[in-house]
Formats: structure tokens, sequence, C-alpha cells
């Protein structure tokens, strides 16, 4: 599962060489809904939690990444950065569901905005160094949208604890094709439409991997870990996926990082892994008898 969603990064950024950001949205969530479709009925809950979904993640979670890929992100940081809805979720679920901000993650977000704070400086002192503000803010508002939908998705698991996330995965994916065929033809220029036949194998190779892939096998894998094993032993994996991100992106792409944006990855892994092991810290340093 690491592996899958730290080089998915890669495969998008070797898709936008010859598709639109709207295109390779289109074509990654057919391919993720067909033909599973065929063979995967509709999940046992309400339409508008499909529908929800499929807005909130795919056009608009990945629509933004889409668009932050082609206007400048690299797909190393993009790994990194996109990280940033764990605490973009934390936001949300206080506001919306009034979840608890327990101090391990309030502790994090401060970190976190400092490593957000070097990524700032890179861009006041070097430019950025190959990557785009529009590309960085992008990515934040992708983020920003992935939280969303994991608001979405526990408002889902409210309404029907027992729904089968496969069925849910692949018929959410029809969702953002419509959306994503019509922005192309509002906003793609005339010469760059649709013309799938003149597609390179690595073209159609990134987006079989983004649909096939990173779209079902991945959530798949990582709901079938969380099936079967505790998710706080679970969710340390996700730490690697910055990780893999990083170097899937330096040497597949040949993407260099500067001190700025190392000291700013650093500060925002720290930060997801207070997230992940910081609510056991106080129970290993409390003291037998002493009061909760």
């Amino acid at each position: 599962m690491v592996l899958v969603w730290g080089t998915n990064f890669v495969a998008m950024k070797l898709g936008l060489r010859e598709l639109t950001p709207f295109q390779l949205g289109a074509g990654r969530y057919l391919l993720a809904f067909l033909p599973l479709a065929l063979f995967v009925r509709p999940p046992r809950l309400a339409a508008r939690w499909v529908l929800l979904y499929g807005l909130t993640q795919g056009v608009c979670q990945f629509g933004l990444l889409f668009l932050a890929l082609r206007a400048g992100m690299s797909a190393s940081l993009a790994s990194v950065i996109l990280q940033m809805q764990v605490f973009f979720t934390a936001l949300f679920g206080f506001v919306l569901l009034g979840e608890r901000v327990g101090r391990p993650l309030q502790a994090a977000m401060a970190i976190a905005a400092l490593g957000l704070g070097c990524f700032c400086l890179d861009f006041a002192t070097r430019g950025g160094a190959g990557v785009t503000l529009a590309g960085f803010l992008l990515t934040v508002a992708s983020a920003a949208m992935w939280a969303a939908s994991n608001i979405v998705v526990r408002r889902a698991r409210t309404a029907a604890p027992d729904f089968d996330v496969l069925p849910f995965m692949v018929w959410s994916s029809l969702v953002p094709v419509l959306p994503f065929v019509l922005l192309s033809l509002a906003f793609d220029p005339p010469a760059t439409r649709w013309d799938w036949r003149g597609l390179s194998l690595t073209s159609w190779a990134s987006l079989a991997y983004l649909g096939w892939f990173a779209t079902i096998l991945g959530y798949a894998m990582w709901t079938g870990l969380l099936k079967r094993h505790p998710a706080n032993r679970v969710a340390p994996f996700s730490l690697a996926v910055p990780v893999v991100g990083i170097a899937a992106g330096m040497l597949g792409l040949g993407e260099r990082i500067t001190p700025w944006q190392w000291a700013g990855i650093v500060l925002v892994v720290l930060s997801l892994a207070l997230v992940v092991f910081g609510s056991r810290w106080p129970t290993r340093q409390r003291r037998p008898g002493a009061p909760l």
C-alpha cells in the first residue's frame, strides 16, 4: 500500500505530460469504475454519501492536485504537503462534528505550521526552487478537500456502520467522470481535447495505475489492514508514504529538494509522527496508581 500510494505521484506527473488535469481526472475515475462496476453491486447506504464523496475526493481533491502538479508542484513535495489532510481533518472534525482536539494533535499542528513556514521561506529566498507558489497553494487546498472527504466517510459510517468499502469506492468513482469531462470541454484548449488514439503507452499505463492500483487496490489494501489489525498498528505505516514519494520523485523524475524544503519535510513528518504516537506517550509516562 505504501509503495502504491508513494509512487502514484510520479504516475500523475507522467500522465500530465500528454493529458490535461481534467482529462487525467476523467480517465482515472472511468478506469476505477470500469470494469469493476460489472461485478460489484452498489453500496448499501444513501446515495448522497456516494455523491458527496465522489465530489470531494474525486473532483475537488484530485482535480486540485492535478492542477497543482501541472502548475509547478513537484511529485516529491506533493506527497508530503498532501499529508496536511490530517490537520484539516482535525479542524473540520472540531468545527462540524464537535470532536475534541487533544494536546498531542495541538502540538503537531504547531510543528506542521513551522514546516509550512519553512516552505514559505524557501519561496521568499529561492523563489521555490522549481516549485511554484500556485502549485503549492493548490496542493494545500487539495489536502483540505481530502479532509472534507474524510468527514463524509465518518458521517457515512455513522449512517450505515457496516457498509462495504470496496463497492463504495467503485461506485463513487463514477461521480467525478462527468464533472471532469464538462470541465475539460469548458477550459481545455480545443487542440488538446480527447484524442485518445495518440496517447503513448506511458500515458495509458499512468491512467491504469492511478485508476486500478492507486484508487481501488490501494484503498482496498488499507481497509483490509484496518479490518485485520488495530488502527494504532496500521496508521504508522502511512508515515512511509512521503518517504517513498520523495524517493520516487528524485529517482524517477530527477527532482531536487532545497535545504529549506528538507527542513519543512522533516517538520511535517515529525508532526505526523506526533499525531500517530502522541496518544501513547502519556500512558507510558503515568505512574501506577496516578490519577488519569
